[in-house]
């Protein structure tokens, strides 16, 4: 194994060679703690990559990213899933708490200009998104337009806010944004 990793938020997805961190006690979880309860129990710069999937909508993510971004190494990869604000899970699961564009994430990256932007807000920032999509379910024969969806509004950064801020999003609603943050 090349460096440490934690997988936050774990539940059931335990992954081996991981450090497994969940609040539920679940076998395999190798840490028992709340992730809204901060700092994490780990020193600053303790992993190279930490993969928060299907966590960040259940919390207060800011406080959480910020305490992330603390206790990964420099260069350290943060990998995210979350539900896209389009997507029928957000409205079907009780305990999802946030919504997320593609954009969400831009507040968070150095350098990145918007005019909504207010850098003032956090004081802690990732070096760049070194990967962004959005999703499409593809698990029934009835979605196979997702297949053409995921290829064209993937084909840059420009198409996938084209599809946010048009009628496309309503029209063919996404699943996830799945995004790589790089410390």
């Amino acid at each position: 194994m090349d460096g440490k990793r934690l997988n936050v938020g774990c539940g059931t997805d335990i992954k081996k060679g991981w450090v497994n961190l969940d609040s539920a006690t679940v076998h395999g979880v190798d840490v028992v703690h709340d992730i809204e309860q901060l700092p994490l129990p780990f020193p600053d710069g303790s992993f190279d990559e930490i993969l928060a999937q299907d966590v960040l909508e259940h919390i207060d993510y800011p406080r959480v990213l910020k305490d992330l971004h603390r206790i990964l190494k420099a260069d350290g990869m943060l990998n995210i899933r979350v539900p896209h604000f389009t997507s029928k899970n957000n409205f079907v699961d009780p305990t999802h708490r946030k919504l997320f564009s593609v954009s969400t994430f831009d507040f968070f990256i150095r350098g990145v200009k918007l005019k909504e932007k207010r850098a003032y807000y956090f004081d802690f920032t990732f070096a760049r998104a070194t990967d962004c999509r959005i999703t499409f379910e593809h698990s029934s024969r009835w979605f196979f337009y997702n297949r053409f969806m995921d290829t064209i509004i993937n084909r840059s950064p420009a198409a996938q806010r084209f599809y946010e801020s048009t009628g496309l999003s309503r029209i063919f609603p996404a699943e996830n944004i799945i995004i790589t943050l790089q410390k």
